[in-house]
């Protein structure tokens, strides 16, 4: 029997990967598991820390005196078997704390504090009942989590099903209740209680029977109302007459995405697949079917039907009795998809992403783990959602930056994608129009499997791509946002009663205010980078660290009043739009009109209801819409993204051209694409307008080989930061000596050098890139790097180790 366990403890000043170990009190030999958490005396003194249960040990195994579990926090495992193993791969592979990859799994409300509550659920005896609950239906968890005797018979009652233990955060994500009835007396005494009624009291007459025919069954109140047609002061006579009893009723909150959601009798029927459609999910069913781990990359053109397949792969492992987890790039960013992934399975979808409130992701996260829900969407942090018997994996959109985590654990949801995929034995299917270099790769090398949509299912040819060179635009016709082109290719629309997207890359009014007599920038006083103008609220403001400041009116440095703006942004674009179409209904999406929760939906049912002509918006908008009436694209400035100091800007810039350029055309109507830039000649550009995939691939494959860039290299970025600039060099540069002295000759080291955005938010940032094929040394060598980060040679210093940046900026 174990008598031990091994405790992974949460102390931020000395965290470590490896497990201490604990005696378990006697009482408590039956009832601890993997999985829980618990708390532990640390260190000397009193102090007490909390802990999560990796293992479990036999007392034969050690010699000398441990000290035992001081309480435990949980009646059941929070971390369930699939995900603790995950949770030491994901530390392992991430360079991280293996404390800090078990708090990434779990919901929010079970890393704040939070409050535990026994409810009484059955009838139980009746010393417990006094002894216990003292004579209450409910009882805090922390009042007996040190008093092993209570604790024990607390397990038994969980077992049998007579006791739930709910968690509730403190003016956070509480249970949400509604008022239920429920009848107090028997039938007999029930008929009894008619005989004593007025004759004209027809609606207590209505209400017995009403309490006769639920027996002892909790209805809440509002569904009585409705069955009986009774109104609610008559419910309350019939509680103040001893009849029923009114008692909360839980209930789940709704997120947004799901309130019309439709009920099981009214779902959508699948489509008709073409043969290629058809083909892809005969191969994913057939992996379904055969618990073949496979990796397939789904590889479909813009509107090639991509969901479709999703969509009847996963009815097919529903059909299995398995569960199917889909992911997307960012949930509010893609409603369309989220949609018809509930409107096909109902009541069997829940939803998870950072946009939900702490009681809906309680409430969602609850559902899951209880196996009410059997399909999830979700965005990045759904990889964890604590589904089991999992048949299928989706990652939508699998290039998209989004899925890689910028904060530790620093995990990429693909590669946690397949991990899940080996431990169920469930096929992982990555879609793209245009799949990452890496996954292409792959798929060229047969270590994924490739399937392919190559034509539109509306049988339409992929929209024309018109590039226009604004240069010759300003020597003509002078500085504007709007070549003649476009404006009046959008005149064109709003005579037809058709809509345009614009897409530009950026938000705000204008990028940085400069004086013209000294050249001042004006600069946020905790990062290195200009302020931004705003005109909705009359700002400068920073869009890394927040700070916020007013439209100066005269230059800080010389305080002259020759202050001008310079740069674009969609409020001053909305601006210029008005002046060129006043007649144009123009809807404006960008992070400061989404701001508020809940307003991506509603600006874009108001766009898909025909409000507006025109969708002016920054990236947010290329992804995953689907618009019957939209034949028109602009991109405003395609060269934004080329300019950027990182390898793989011109790999983000096709995709992005190539998604956007996907939203016109995809009903009947024929849809266009006007493309402006000052580079007109760059590769990325010109396959972007043939839609040339495999020609863009090659071009870039070549160029990543010869600079040692991924996918022909694995790359490790190494960041330090300090307030003091010197101490963030000088420890880049100690972890500069190490690497040098212990990694093997083939491996390339670039820097320390500063970062591209050297300080932010009052830190300076300096990195090491680290380029490898195979180093036997890397690995121990970065986990002791990261290790002795915890020392006091460190003070104040923050180093962090990223496997396979996204980023080198």
């Amino acid at each position: 029997m174990p008598e031990l366990a091994q405790v992974v403890v949460d102390v931020p000043t000395m965290q470590t990967n490896q497990p201490y170990t604990y005696q378990i009190p006697p009482k408590l030999e039956k009832q601890i598991q993997v999985g829980v958490r618990v708390i532990v005396p640390f260190g000397k003194g009193k102090r007490t820390v909390q802990g999560f249960v990796v293992a479990l040990d036999e007392a034969s195994q050690y010699e000398g005196e441990l000290k035992p579990i001081q309480a435990i926090m949980d009646l059941q495992p929070v971390i369930n078997p699939e995900l603790m193993k995950l949770s030491k791969w994901l530390a392992d592979t991430t360079y991280s704390f293996w404390i800090s990859c078990l708090y990434t799994m779990l919901p929010n409300l079970l890393k704040a504090k939070t409050t535990r509550i026994i409810r009484i659920v059955d009838e139980v005896d009746e010393h417990v009942a006094f002894d216990i609950f003292h004579g209450r239906d409910e009882l805090e968890m922390a009042e007996v989590q040190d008093k092993p005797a209570i604790l024990s018979e607390l397990f038994k009652l969980q077992r049998e099903g007579k006791i739930t233990i709910e968690y509730q955060v403190k003016d956070r994500a509480k249970v949400k209740t509604v008022t239920g009835i429920r009848a107090l007396l028997n039938f007999e005494q029930l008929e009894d209680e008619r005989t004593s009624l007025h004759p004209n009291a027809h609606a207590q007459n209505r209400l017995l029977s009403y309490l006769q025919s639920i027996g002892s069954q909790v209805v809440k109140q509002k569904t009585a109302e409705h069955q009986t047609g009774l109104k609610p002061a008559t419910f309350n006579q019939g509680q103040q007459k001893g009849w029923l009893e009114k008692i909360p009723v839980e209930v789940y909150r709704q997120p947004l995405a799901m309130q019309d959601a439709p009920d099981n009798d009214h779902l959508a029927v699948p489509l008709h697949l073409n043969p290629d459609q058809q083909n892809a999910v005969n191969q994913i069913n057939q992996a379904i079917d055969n618990h073949d781990p496979k990796d397939f990359l789904l590889q479909g053109v813009t509107g090639s039907g991509k969901t479709e397949v999703y969509l009847q792969s996963i009815a097919n492992a529903l059909q299995q009795g398995k569960t199917a987890l889909m992911l997307v790039p960012e949930i509010s960013l893609t409603p369309q998809i989220v949609n018809r992934v509930r409107r096909r399975f109902g009541s069997k979808v829940a939803v998870l992403h950072s946009s939900l409130s702490n009681g809906e992701r309680y409430d969602e996260w609850r559902r899951i783990e209880r196996g009410e829900a059997q399909v999830v969407v979700g965005a990045r942090s759904a990889v964890f959602a604590p589904l089991t018997n999992l048949g299928v994996i989706i990652l939508d959109e699998e290039h998209e930056s989004s899925y890689k985590q910028d904060e530790a654990p620093r995990y990429q949801a693909r590669e946690v994608a397949k991990w899940r995929g080996k431990y169920n034995q469930a096929p992982v299917v990555l879609g793209s129009a245009t799949p990452s270099l890496e996954s292409r790769a792959r798929a060229v090398k047969n270590v994924y499997h490739l399937l392919r949509l190559p034509h539109r299912v509306n049988k339409q040819e992929l929209p024309p791509i018109e590039v226009v060179d604004m240069r010759d635009e300003i020597k003509k016709y002078g500085e504007s946002n709007f070549s003649q082109k476009l404006v009046g290719e959008l005149n064109d629309r709003l005579q037809k009663h058709e809509q345009s997207i614009l897409m530009l890359n950026r938000r705000g009014f204008s990028s940085f205010m400069m004086c013209r007599d000294c050249g001042k920038v004006l600069k946020c006083p905790n990062c290195d980078i200009s302020l931004t103008l705003h005109m909705d609220t009359r700002t400068m403001k920073c869009h890394y660290c927040g700070h916020e400041e007013p439209i100066p009116r005269e230059c800080p440095n010389c305080h002259s009043h020759q202050i001008r703006y310079y740069g674009t942004g969609t409020e001053k674009v909305e601006q210029e739009l008005h002046q060129l179409l006043p007649q144009a209904r123009i809807i404006r999406m960008d992070v400061d009109t989404t701001r508020r929760k809940g307003m991506h939906a509603k600006l874009l049912r108001q766009f898909g209801q025909h409000q507006a002509d025109i969708l002016l918006g920054t990236q947010m908008i290329a992804k995953g819409l689907d618009f019957p009436n939209v034949t028109l694209v602009g991109v405003l400035n395609a060269d934004t993204g080329l300019g950027l100091p990182d390898f793989r800007a011109s790999e983000r810039t096709f995709d992005l051209l190539s998604q956007v350029s996907g939203r016109a055309g995809r009903a009947n109507k024929q849809g266009k694409v006007i493309i402006q830039t000052y580079n007109p000649d760059h590769y990325a550009i010109q396959d972007a307008k043939a839609h040339d995939y495999e020609k863009f691939f090659n071009q870039e494959m070549m160029l990543r080989r010869q600079a040692s860039y991924p996918p022909y290299y694995y790359t490790v970025r190494l960041m330090a930061s300090h307030p003091e600039e010197a101490k963030a060099a000088r420890a880049m540069a100690d972890i500069y000596g190490r690497l040098k002295q212990g990694l093997a000759s083939s491996t390339v080291i670039l820097g320390p050098t500063p970062r591209a955005i050297a300080r932010m938010k009052r830190r300076y940032y300096y990195q090491i890139v680290i380029k490898y094929k195979q180093d036997p040394y890397l690995h121990q060598l970065l986990f002791d790097i990261l290790q002795d980060t915890q020392s006091r040679g460190f003070k104040d210093v923050q180093v962090s180790i990223d496997p396979d940046p996204q980023y080198f900026m």
